[in-house]
C-alpha cells in the first residue's frame, strides 16, 4: 500500500466579498505519496495557490479535512501549528517580495532556526547557515549580502534554503520559478529535484507552466474555478487527456518546430463567476459538449476513476474516453 504523507478531503475555502461568497477552493480531494511530487495546474484565479496555503493553514480553511501523517491538522491549536511548521514549509512565488529587504542572506536563513530554537549558540547557527547556503548553491561570499543586491535565481535559492532550514517533509512550491528567466528556471528546478532525492522531500508544485510540470511531477492535477477537474500520473495525462479543459490547456503548449503544426483548441464563451456559483458544471459555459450534456446546468460533476489512476470530473466522461 502506498505511503500517503498528505490526504486532503473535501477542502473548501470561501472568501466574503461585497457581492457574496467567493468559492476560491470548492470541495477539493486528493492525496500525495511520500517522496513524490503533485503538480497543480490551471489558469490564474483557479484556486491553485489558495489550495496550497489552505493546506498549510496560512489561509484558514472553510471546511474539509487535511490529514498529514495520519493527523487532521485542521484540529491543531496554535502551539501544535507552530510545531507543524517544522514539517510543512512553503517556497513563495516572488523571491523578492517574500524576503525581508532589511535582512542579510544569513539572517533570513537563520530566522526559522532561531524562532524554533534549533541551535544552541552562535557558532552552531553560523555552521548550519553555511551548510544550507552550500546545499542550495549560494556562495559563501554572499553571506552578508542583501536581497536587492542579488538576481532572481539567487533570491529564490535563499527562499529554498529558508524552507529547508527546519528539515521539513512536505513543501508547497507556489510557482517558484515563474518570476525567473528561462535559464535560471532550469537551474532552480534541477536544484529542487536534487534536494528531493537527497532529503526524500514531498512537493506540491503549483504552476501555470505545463511544460515545466510535465518533467517535474509524478502526478498532475488540473484545477478550474476552485475545483479539480482531472488528476492522473504525468505521462498518462499528457498521453490521454480527457477533460475538454485539460485538452485546451495542453494544446496551448508551444511546439519547438516549424514543421510540426499543432491544432490549438480555443475555448469560447464566458467564464462563470466564482462568487455564489450556480449549480451544475463550472465549465459548462465554455464546454464544447455542454449542449449535449443533460446534467451540465443541474448537477456538479464528481471525480470519477476511469482506470490507470486517472480521475476526471465530467458528466460526458464515458463518451470522451
Amino acid at each position: 500500500m502506498a505511503d500517503k504523507i498528505l490526504e486532503v478531503r473535501n477542502l473548501k475555502k470561501y472568501f466574503k466579498t461585497p457581492k457574496g461568497m467567493l468559492h476560491a477552493v470548492d470541495d477539493v480531494t486528493f492525496s500525495i505519496e511520500r517522496g513524490k511530487t503533485l503538480g497543480v495546474v490551471g489558469e490564474s484565479g483557479c484556486g491553485k495557490s489558495t489550495t496550497g496555503r489552505a493546506i498549510l493553514r496560512l489561509h484558514e480553511p472553510t471546511d474539509g479535512e487535511i490529514i498529514f501523517e495520519g493527523k487532521n491538522i485542521r484540529m491543531f491549536n496554535k502551539q501544535q501549528l507552530r510545531e507543524l511548521r517544522k514539517e510543512m514549509q512553503i517556497i513563495f512565488q516572488d523571491p523578492f517580495a517574500s524576503l525581508n529587504p532589511r535582512m542579510t542572506v544569513s539572517e533570513i536563513i537563520a530566522e526559522p532556526l532561531i524562532i524554533h530554537k534549533l541551535v544552541k549558540n552562535k557558532a552552531e547557527l553560523n555552521k548550519r547557515v553555511s551548510e544550507l547556503m552550500d546545499t542550495v548553491g549560494l556562495a559563501e561570499r554572499l553571506v552578508n549580502a542583501y536581497p536587492h543586491e542579488l538576481d532572481g535565481g539567487r533570491r529564490q535559492r535563499i527562499g529554498i534554503a529558508r524552507a529547508l532550514s527546519l528539515n521539513p517533509k512536505f513543501i508547497v512550491c507556489d510557482e517558484p520559478v515563474s518570476a525567473l528567466d528561462v535559464s535560471i528556471q532550469a537551474q532552480v528546478l534541477n536544484l529542487m529535484q536534487d534536494l528531493q532525492e537527497e532529503f526524500g522531500l514531498t512537493y506540491m508544485f503549483i504552476t501555470h507552466d505545463l511544460s515545466v510540470v510535465k518533467h517535474f511531477s509524478d502526478e498532475i492535477a488540473v484545477m478550474y474555478l476552485g475545483q479539480m477537474v482531472e488528476k492522473a500520473p504525468a505521462k498518462e495525462l499528457f498521453k490521454n487527456p480527457i477533460h475538454p479543459y485539460t485538452k485546451a490547456l495542453l494544446s496551448a503548449i508551444p511546439v519547438p518546430s516549424i514543421h510540426r503544426k499543432k491544432e490549438r483548441i480555443v475555448l469560447k464563451g464566458e467564464i462563470s463567476s466564482p462568487i455564489n456559483p450556480e449549480p451544475g458544471c463550472r465549465f459548462a459555459k465554455r464546454c464544447p459538449y455542454a449542449d449535449s450534456c443533460k446534467m451540465a446546468t443541474s448537477k456538479q460533476p464528481e471525480l470519477k476513476d476511469i482506470g490507470n489512476e486517472h480521475f476526471v470530473a465530467c458528466h460526458m466522461v464515458d463518451k470522451l474516453k
